[in-house]
């Protein structure tokens, strides 16, 4: 797990910035997700680290002191309609831009997680594995994956038997067996390969 010295590479004395990242470029259903957090300089984190290292229970106990101790954060998403007609790279990056652009404090620069930087007037850097080295970055991780998760749990209601709280829209067994059973949903993302090779053969739900 990252030390405090280790996240204090990363910060810009005297200016705002916030870390970015999205969640949610591999399934093959339901919105990519993204965050956004602006984390206050005197109040860390405890147990901040990518949320891919993380248990669910750590997570949450993070997004919790998230809540309480940032200056501010905010959530940004792209739809499956866009995901479709953007692909998949372009619809992270548009969520990430909406994240940051939604932060009640606007920053004056931008960490982001991976290779890319949306198009955008922010004095901004792209980090490779930004979430286990940039404080805000892991945090908007976190608080990510924490939203996705949950709305996945909440689309498996609305579509019970493919499972979507189980492996939250990713292509296991379990979900593959479910598509070709059950079709394809409207939450499924048809520009995907393993959706669209069914859609001939099948009408949405």
């Amino acid at each position: 797990m990252p030390t405090a010295t280790d996240w204090n590479n990363f910060a810009l004395p005297g200016k705002l910035s916030a870390g970015t990242d999205e969640v949610g470029r591999g399934p093959l259903a339901g919105d990519v997700v993204a965050a956004a957090v602006i984390l206050h300089p005197d109040k860390p984190i405890d147990g901040l680290n990518d949320s891919k290292k993380l248990s669910e229970k750590k997570r949450l106990a993070c997004v919790l002191q998230i809540q309480e101790k940032a200056l501010c954060f905010s959530i940004g998403r792209a739809s499956v309609a866009e995901i479709d007609t953007l692909n998949i790279l372009q619809a992270s990056l548009l969520a990430m831009h909406r994240a940051v652009a939604a932060l009640s404090l606007q920053p004056e620069f931008v960490y982001v997680d991976g290779n890319f930087c949306p198009q955008w007037a922010y004095p901004s850097q792209a980090i490779v594995r930004g979430d286990s080295l940039v404080a805000s970055i892991a945090a908007a991780s976190i608080l990510a994956k924490v939203t996705r998760d949950q709305e996945m749990c909440e689309l498996d209601k609305q579509y019970p038997g493919y499972g979507f709280a189980r492996h939250k829209g990713y292509p296991t067994a379990y979900h593959l067996a479910a598509l070709n059973s059950l079709g394809v949903s409207p939450v499924h993302r048809r520009s995907f390969a393993p959706v669209a090779k069914l859609l001939p053969a099948c009408s949405a739900i």
